[in-house]
């Protein structure tokens, strides 16, 4: 082989290389986990289902975990622990974030990106994915609480923990839209049942017992509406309160049926977790999150980007479904 016959060939191996490389880079495949407040409720376990369909859209290694009890420290250990195997990104519902600040600026600090969900006050986040805004659903949950109780009557709101941003802004956006009702008088406000059905429970049966012409309930759990809708079928009072909330087709269907439950609100967690994920692969690959933005999944296909609370920016869609009980049966979830 001749000096110009080798250089063209090796030439032609680099540029083949290179190509290779490209190829390669552009495919590279992603290891991505997402941490969400507590394993086992359908709320989740539908969530999870968006992040193993996004696996098999894409072929990154995505995989969902989270603690057994809604337990901030507990979901804290579980990042500290994920953090020693350096996965490629973390996308995290948090319990509380302000107790997930310091883990998630280590894990920021080590390379690892950070997406967040439900918790647009979290300051080490590159992104906060939001479904909706969040007062204002809060507030579309109370507008049908109160045409439902005929703007007047005694209410309670309960609230899954006091550290929740998005179950504090939906509290709050319900208070505040009840106070556009003269009639409606708030007896008890953000009562703590950490997303347990059983405390929810508990909680509407001491209220029944207290207030025994208590006429609303406003639920931010998901498991909320479902323990308040026992505690309402036990006293027979179907007839005589209405109750409104986020939750799932599958947790308060069979309360819908019997109207101890009058309708809830929600957004379908498979879409969040897959679009958490989608985010989380966009900001490995050197991509922002625009203005407008079409993200390719239903209720995030011209989101809204703005500011967040620290370095990182929000991202809202605008995913939210209103259900009773003549359409819940739509949606197998």
């Amino acid at each position: 082989m001749n000096r110009k016959t080798w250089m063209y060939s090796t030439l032609g191996l680099l540029t083949l290389s290179a190509g290779v490389y490209s190829v390669q880079a552009q495919g590279k495949k992603y290891t991505i986990v997402t941490v969400v407040k507590i394993t086992g409720i359908n709320w989740f376990n539908r969530m999870e289902e968006g992040v193993k369909k996004y696996a098999k859209d894409t072929g990154n290694k995505a995989t969902q975990t989270g603690p057994s009890t809604a337990d901030a420290a507990q979901q804290a250990a579980i990042i500290e622990d994920l953090i020693a195997k350096k996965p490629d990104a973390i996308a995290v519902v948090p319990f509380s974030p302000e107790t997930l600040e310091p883990v998630l600026k280590k894990a920021m600090a080590r390379g690892i990106k950070v997406i967040t969900h439900e918790a647009d006050n979290q300051m080490n986040t590159l992104y906060d994915i939001e479904a909706f805004d969040n007062v204002a659903f809060g507030a579309n949950l109370n507008v049908r609480l109160a045409k439902c109780m005929g703007g007047s009557g005694k209410w309670a709101v309960f609230v899954g923990s006091l550290t929740s941003k998005t179950h504090n802004q939906w509290a709050d956006g319900g208070i505040a839209n009840a106070k556009k009702n003269a009639g409606m008088t708030l007896v008890e406000s953000k009562q703590e049942t950490a997303d347990d059905a059983d405390q929810a429970y508990q909680k509407a049966k001491e209220l029944i017992r207290k207030y025994p012409d208590i006429k609303g309930f406003q639920g931010s759990a998901s498991t909320d509406v479902a323990g308040i809708g026992r505690a309402v079928e036990e006293a027979g009072l179907e007839g005589k309160t209405c109750v409104y909330g986020t939750s799932l087709p599958s947790i308060a269907g069979k309360y819908l049926d019997s109207g101890a439950v009058d309708g809830i609100g929600f957004w379908d967690p498979a879409d969040a977790g897959y679009v958490m994920n989608k985010v989380a692969q966009l900001v490995l690959q050197g991509k922002k999150i625009t203005d407008g933005m079409d993200l390719g999944v239903k209720g995030y296909n011209k989101v809204s980007v703005t500011k967040g609370k620290g370095a990182g920016m929000i991202i809202r869609g605008n995913a939210f479904v209103d259900v009773d009980k003549g359409n819940y049966k739509t949606y197998n979830f």
